[in-house]
């Protein structure tokens, strides 16, 4: 089963269970999903649903932030239920290990010697690690491993 049909499917048990806080999370999800086809007029695949969702996480993360440094808890209470059911769709974490692994195979593959094969690695390592690495510290790890390099 696709992602997208996972979410269908989920999107109709919340409306048969009658969960509202879901249901409009899912819908918020279907609805970007939809744009991005429309869009650009494609059909979306699981890695770029991963990346749509992916950026829904990061936009609730900045809310919450935002709404608890504003002392409005309530709106950031709703922010972290909807954290919850977008978390559900994205793949396991890997352990930090695991990403130092992943970091070490893409620059051995890509033959990197310096800071100037960068974007080379992380191109590598964003179709490897899609969904289920922060990006932003994969970047650093890459860049502390072509230091040495």
């Amino acid at each position: 089963m696709s992602l997208k049909e996972k979410i269908t499917e989920d999107m109709k048990a919340a409306m048969r269970a009658k969960e509202t806080a879901k249901l409009g999370t899912i819908r918020l999800l279907t609805a970007a999903m939809k744009q991005k086809e429309v869009d650009e007029r494609i059909e979306l695949t699981d890695s770029l649903i991963l990346a749509i969702i992916e950026k829904m996480i990061k936009q609730r993360k900045d809310s919450i932030t935002q709404f608890e440094a504003g002392g409005r808890q309530d709106l950031a209470d709703i922010e972290k239920a909807e954290l919850i059911v977008l978390s559900a769709y994205m793949p396991a974490a890997l352990s930090d290990a695991e990403i130092q692994a992943e970091v070490a195979a893409a620059v051995a593959a890509v033959g990197a010697t310096g800071p100037q094969d960068m974007r080379k690695v992380i191109d590598v390592l964003k179709q490897k690690l899609a969904g289920r690495a922060d990006m932003g510290a994969v970047s650093g790890l890459v860049k502390a491993a072509l230091a040495k390099a």
